[in-house]
């Protein structure tokens, strides 16, 4: 970080102002970024709501577009916070919202999901959830309406994703789900809630049940009979969501065959790998071989967390002397599991000060109680030092010489994906995945996302298959990912799911690792000798989140 702060400038001041129409706007995208003052409430989830929100896009793009950048963080600032704004018009234009429904990442799950990340240690924390949950109903009603909009437009996603959808619901609803269990274990820090409060907090629990039964009752009853019947969004909204994930155009057909061509490459490693765990061994009977050894599992979710803490914590004390500036701060790492079970690993950052640490979350599937400790080393890197973590928490940290947009809200999966994969590769060349067993668990899962570059742009633009036999379909789609993945197949369905209703977000990983890597390899050609990684990496690191365009560009000047 600069030490002396930078003075702000008008590009700045509309960058920050921007932030604000979202945290007003999207209150639960406020939560996620640390900002408390509207926790109380949500957004507009009805389509007024998202045209009060085009419509100040469109203001802020002519706001930019009328100032003059002053130095290069403007520059990048106005060209990347333009390129996703102008994405947002585009995604608009074809009425993505009014088709937002998946199993991962949609309104579904925000409206939940928001509650993982506010306050509890005291009464008043309670109080403000409680209103919050009030206020939940309302959220989901202006979604249904939204959802019925599209209807009426004939704009409605796919019916696998309602039908999945549906099953999420109840198991929130449930007896035992988050709503009867999150409102039945409140309880501060600092003592018992008032009695007259847990009683709101009941109250308001069990209302919020009803309305994502209601959800439930209206995908099963009115939307899933018009949902699309096939998984594949078509060749032109995919190219879409490809820029949105990725923060660059791409040929979709070279980065298929380049997906077929790593694939098989990914294959080639593990099999060299798998005859060094036992002689002559498949991958498949390498996997088998470390499955049935003690000395890599863990039991529960209570040991999972505590070999992800220390795994975590080691890696940051080590690399910390070592190869990276990692700030005191940013040394503050939480492994959690989530309070959901529908499997995923991922990370949230820290608020803006702090006071909230990054977080690694673990959202473990109903029935997975063992765990591979050489198949998931590499996820803690991922998802911590000098993955994710170290690239989210060090733009919040650098605080003096970026805007709030650029610390917290700015870049894409593929920038923040590609670099948590490109990291993975780093730690093997740092020696931390010296064991056989821990490299081929890195190459597992390097070759699923290979694979799902393959699968995903496979099924969405209906490509022929691999193997001749007709055009890819969610079928094959799961067959493909089983062959590929070895990890329990509660979590391929999952995963699988994801793909088929959130296009273009998985293959942003490992596109986004090879586009880091071609940055990387440009910037080494133009520099020749004088080229020095750590520099690289402080320089790219120091944009805080950009899409790989702007990226590109501004590590070429």
């Amino acid at each position: 970080m600069t030490d002396a702060p930078r003075t702000p400038t008008q590009i700045d001041t509309i960058a920050d102002a921007w932030v604000d129409t979202l945290a007003e706007q999207m209150p639960t995208l406020a939560t996620y970024i640390g900002r408390s003052e509207y926790n109380d409430r949500y957004g507009d989830y009805t389509p007024e709501g998202t045209e009060r929100l085009v419509a100040a896009g469109r203001q802020t793009i002519s706001a930019l577009e009328a100032a003059t950048a002053v130095d290069a963080i403007d520059v990048v600032t106005k060209e990347d916070l333009s390129r996703e704004l102008r994405l947002e018009l585009d995604l608009h234009e074809a009425k993505w919202n009014l088709r937002d429904l998946n199993v991962i990442a949609s309104p579904v799950q925000d409206i939940r999901a928001v509650f993982d990340l506010m306050p509890t240690d005291t009464a008043d924390d309670w109080s403000v959830v409680s209103t919050r949950l009030k206020a939940l109903p309302g959220a989901i009603e202006g979604y249904i309406t939204t959802l019925r909009e599209g209807i009426a437009q004939g704009v409605v996603p796919a019916r696998r994703q309602v039908i999945e959808v549906v099953t999420q619901i109840a198991r929130y609803t449930n007896d035992g789900g988050f709503f009867a269990t999150f409102a039945g274990e409140a309880a501060p820090v600092e003592g018992q809630l008032p009695a007259s409060l847990s009683r709101e907090l009941s109250d308001n629990a069990n209302a919020a049940r009803v309305a994502y039964d209601a959800l439930a009752q209206f995908l099963g009853s009115e939307l899933a009979p018009v949902a699309e019947g096939k998984d594949a969004v078509g060749r032109d909204l995919y190219a879409l969501q490809s820029r949105r994930f990725l923060g660059a155009t791409i040929d979709l057909d070279e980065t298929y065959d380049w997906g077929v061509e790593e694939l098989a490459r990914m294959v080639a490693e593990q099999e060299s790998i798998a005859d060094q765990i036992l002689a002559g061994a498949s991958v498949e009977e390498a996997v088998a071989f470390l499955e049935k050894d003690p000395s890599h599992k863990l039991h529960g979710t209570e040991e999972l967390q505590r070999w992800m803490q220390a795994t975590s914590d080691r890696a940051i004390a080590e690399l910390g002397r070592t190869h990276f500036d990692i700030p005191e701060p940013i040394r503050r790492l939480e492994c959690m599991i989530a309070p959901t079970k529908e499997g995923g690993i991922y990370y949230t950052g820290p608020t803006d000060d702090f006071s909230r640490p990054g977080r690694m979350w673990w959202s473990v599937p109903e029935g997975v109680e063992e765990f591979d400790t050489w198949r998931e080393l590499t996820t803690v890197y991922h998802e911590g030092v000098p993955g994710h973590h170290l690239q989210i928490a060090q733009a919040v940290y650098n605080r003096s010489q970026l805007n709030s947009w650029r610390r917290l809200l700015a870049g894409t999966s593929g920038h923040a994906e590609g670099w948590a994969l490109y990291a993975e590769r780093l730690m093997e060349q740092l020696g931390y995945l010296e064991d056989p067993a821990d490299r081929l668990g890195m190459l597992d899962g390097q070759r699923m996302r290979a694979a799902r570059v393959v699968l995903d742009i496979g099924v969405h633009l209906e490509k022929p298959r691999p193997d001749g036999q007709g055009t890819w379909d969610a079928d094959y789609a799961l067959a493909f990912m089983r062959r590929n993945v070895n990890m329990s197949d509660e979590f391929v369905q999952f995963e699988v799911n994801r793909y088929l209703g959130w296009p273009g977000q998985a293959p942003s990983y490992k596109v986004g690792q090879r586009i880091w890597e071609q940055i990387r390899d440009d910037a080494k050609a133009a520099e020749g000798d004088a080229f020095d990684i750590k520099t690289f990496h402080k320089r790219a690191l120091d944009l805080g989140g950009v899409g790989l365009d702007t990226l590109r560009s501004a590590l070429a000047g």
